[in-house]
């Protein structure tokens, strides 16, 4: 996938990740989308590390690797922040 594929899909990951986890953030939907991108990087990241599979693309389960990543991201940034 290009840079602009990993940023479209997470910008989609991330409002995904904000409706699976509402609540009031530090730093509101721009630091949620920017969770977003970068918890599809991780998701993709962790997901081949442990033989999960890869983000290969738009489909299913590259869809769910990378909210996985945003969630796990989402959780971190509010246990650090808060």
């Amino acid at each position: 996938m290009g840079i602009v594929s990993w940023i479209i899909m997470g910008l989609l990951v991330g409002v995904v990740a904000k409706l699976i986890m509402p609540g009031k953030d530090p730093g509101g939907c721009i630091v949620t989308i920017l969770l977003g991108i970068a918890g599809a990087f991780a998701g993709g990241f962790i997901g081949s590390f442990l033989g999960l599979g890869e983000i290969t693309g738009f489909n299913f389960g590259s869809f769910l690797l990378a909210t996985g990543g945003a969630i796990l991201l989402l959780i971190l940034y509010r246990v650090i922040i808060k």
